[in-house]
């Protein structure tokens, strides 16, 4: 009787998976808090874009956590806040602390530009986060303005040191690799990273949006090899972060290198992950239309039981892969709209 009380106690603590219809298992939700952002990044939002969501229309601090404590109910233990730039909405160390109180959730991460970062990195290491991923596609000033649109080097640089001293661990540093633009600075941009500990994760640019599809992609397979022989790194064995990234590193394994390659390599088969808008929208893939509005359903009281019963149905429309081969001019949505 003892041990049956037991199985039975174990059954009702473990939350159920959330799993798709091509059996892949959901357990890793990135939120945007808002859409609008300090940088004009020439692969993400257009300059002179105004087309911003209203801010009544952004999901409140406890429609985020409502939402996200849903999630953890149906096993998502990852979360990650995105934008746009996170750090521009306001009290953000207070979300994070609220989410930190859902037992389920077992990691909150941060997506960032850095120009914001040395202000709130303290509060933010303090309140729960301990991973942030930075997006930094340069080391040269001039470079860094022609790419986002406004004197960021000073700003972005300091943000990186705070984080640093803040102890966030592991930081991340995203450099999209453009042709013609910053790819002859990825030898120089590995060295920075191995001196100052971050891990710099290469990533092709993806077609969203008029900004996405001007993009000058690089196919990063033979930026790979490259760096396979120029550092002789070798295939990590560790995982890191449940993201998309495929690792490299050192032989003495003190420096990492990792590739997102979506359209060269996908990796769309052990996609395990959804993303919500600031205006609560559930996207199901970056590179298909699929969604679903949470919006309407919280501010006309759904029931906690009815808002899983409608996340469940959501992930039945998750596709089975992104078409940016085959179609890249499908996604007219920006990046930040989608919640990065």
């Amino acid at each position: 009787m003892e041990n049956q009380l037991s199985i039975m106690s174990t059954r009702e603590t473990t939350p159920p998976k959330l799993i798709d219809r091509f059996g892949r298992t959901l357990s890793y939700l990135r939120v945007s808090v808002t859409d609008r952002c300090d940088l004009r990044c020439s692969y993400c939002i257009p300059k002179g874009f105004k087309g911003f969501e209203e801010p009544e229309n952004w999901l409140t601090f406890d429609e985020i956590d409502r939402v996200v404590a849903a999630f953890g109910r149906m096993g998502v233990t990852r979360i990650r806040l995105t934008g746009g730039e996170p750090l521009l909405r306001r009290d953000l160390p207070s979300l994070v602390a609220r989410l930190g109180q859902h037992t389920q959730i077992h990691d909150i991460s941060l997506s960032t530009n850095a120009t914001q970062l040395q202000k709130h990195a303290v509060a933010l290491f303090q309140a729960g986060v301990r991973r942030i991923n930075v997006s930094l596609d340069t080391l040269d000033r001039a470079c860094m303005q022609n790419i986002t649109g406004r004197d960021s080097f000073h700003s972005i640089m300091s943000g990186l040191q705070a984080g640093k001293q803040a102890g966030f661990q592991p930081i991340k540093l995203n450099m999209v690799v453009m042709k013609g633009v910053n790819d002859h600075e990825v030898l120089k941009m590995a060295e920075y990273c191995f001196e100052q500990g971050f891990i710099l994760r290469l990533i092709e640019a993806m077609p969203m949006g008029v900004t996405g599809q001007n993009a000058q992609f690089l196919d990063l397979a033979g930026l790979r090899e490259e760096l396979v022989r120029e550092f002789n790194l070798r295939p990590a064995a560790a995982e890191l972060g449940g993201g998309p990234a495929r690792y490299w590193t050192t032989q003495d394994g003190r420096a990492t290198l990792g590739f997102i390659s979506p359209l060269s390599q996908h990796f769309c088969a052990s996609c395990n992950r959804l993303r919500m808008g600031v205006d609560g929208t559930l996207y199901m893939c970056l590179g298909q239309e699929q969604s679903v509005p949470l919006r309407p359903l919280l501010r006309a009281g759904i029931s906690d039981q009815d808002l899983e019963q409608v996340i469940r149905q959501a992930i039945e429309l998750k596709p089975e892969r992104h078409e940016f081969n085959t179609d890249k001019h499908k996604i007219i949505r920006f990046m930040s709209q989608t919640g990065g």
